[in-house]
């Protein structure tokens, strides 16, 4: 039997599997292990019900419960983080300040600990409206009912969503307003996920503001803020990288892609937080306006986050910025090389990752 000490994965079943064996079922929702892995996992107790009983290979799903998995790799391998800062919540949504290093969404079928799952302990109906990366911090918005999410996700795609993000480019970007009007699409190089400036890319128009400059100790960088038009895939990493040198700490955009390769490959070391500038990248949602699903607009802001706060005060302390338990670091958060989801900046529901 697990060790109820370890953290277990409740795990719904959908009212499709009704009939399904427990072992098959498990097999078809996670397609990278076999049914005879499952098979051995449950004879070993690590399946349970609801309850907390084992259950056996045959159990037969009636579609609606939920399962408790105790399965290494399926099954969380730490404690549970605290919930996200709520910087507004009404009865229709929630509005949330996501910590850089956390998911927006599960990928894969490893577990990660999430947004998503976390706010539907709370509210059973949660669901996303919009995405944010892994290394991207700020301003997320939940619906709390499907009305509100159908609305909601309808006024991003028509563009009645107002988003304001700041980051911490490299180098010294010259003073002034950049209208970036210059389309995106998949970038041609070993970087399957990666996006570029192209001419045969879908549209997309970022205003970059230069809102001030820093040199410390030979370190140069340009705080910015931008405002979305349209909602591409890593739409400001890509428009930042091309005006200039991009965002400090992207280890995909404005660094040379064996920087990318080898955090994919080895994992994200000293080494590529070196190449890349900082522990993650300077990105951070700082404020939304959209309308509400009951009526009139909300309004929410961000505050400035620490890390990058003290980067900009003190650009010396890059790239590793050691010291300090805000920094994305180790497992917790520097694995989200392989976990980016689809775009710090989109909510177009046609661009996907991967």
């Amino acid at each position: 039997m697990a060790d109820e000490q370890l953290p277990v994965r409740w795990l719904p079943v959908p009212e499709r599997a009704r009939g399904m064996r427990l072992d098959r079922f498990l097999a078809r929702r996670f397609a990278d292990r076999s049914r005879s892995q499952f098979a051995a996992w449950i004879k070993q107790g690590l399946v349970m019900d609801e309850q907390g009983q084992p259950l056996r290979a045959s159990a037969t799903m009636r579609g609606g419960e939920q399962l408790q998995i105790a399965i290494p790799g399926i099954a969380p391998d730490s404690p549970k983080p605290p919930f996200p800062v709520v910087l507004h919540e009404d009865e229709r949504i929630v509005v949330v300040d996501k910590p850089a290093g956390m998911l927006v969404h599960p990928t894969g079928t490893a577990f990660a600990w999430a947004i998503i799952g976390l706010a539907r302990e709370r509210w059973p109906d949660a669901d996303i409206v919009h995405r944010l990366d892994r290394d991207t911090s700020g301003v997320l918005v939940l619906s709390k009912d499907p009305e509100a999410n159908v609305f909601l996700k309808a006024a991003f795609k028509t563009r009645e969503v107002v988003k304001h993000y700041e980051a911490l480019v490299r180098g010294t970007l010259v003073a002034g307003t950049y209208n970036v009007r210059e389309p995106i699409g998949e970038a041609e190089g070993p970087i399957r996920i990666q996006m570029a400036v192209r001419p045969d890319g879908l549209p997309a128009h970022t205003d970059i503001e230069v809102l001030a400059h820093r040199e410390v100790g030979g370190h140069r960088l340009t705080h910015v803020r931008c405002r979305l038009h349209t909602g591409r895939t890593h739409q400001i990493r890509v428009h930042c990288a091309h005006i200039g040198e991009g965002i400090v700490g992207d280890r995909m955009y404005g660094v040379p892609p064996e920087v990318f390769l080898h955090a994919w490959e080895n994992g994200v070391d000293e080494s590529t937080v070196r190449a890349a500038g900082a522990p993650r990248q300077a990105l951070h949602a700082a404020s939304i306006r959209m309308p509400h699903p009951s009526g009139g607009e909300v309004e929410v802001h961000a505050p400035f986050p620490p890390d990058m706060a003290r980067w900009w005060a003190d650009p010396t302390c890059l790239p590793l910025d050691e010291g300090h338990s805000d920094v994305p670091r180790g497992t917790a958060a520097l694995l989200g090389v392989g976990d980016e989801e689809p775009g710090d900046d989109t909510d177009d529901e046609s661009a996907r990752v991967g």
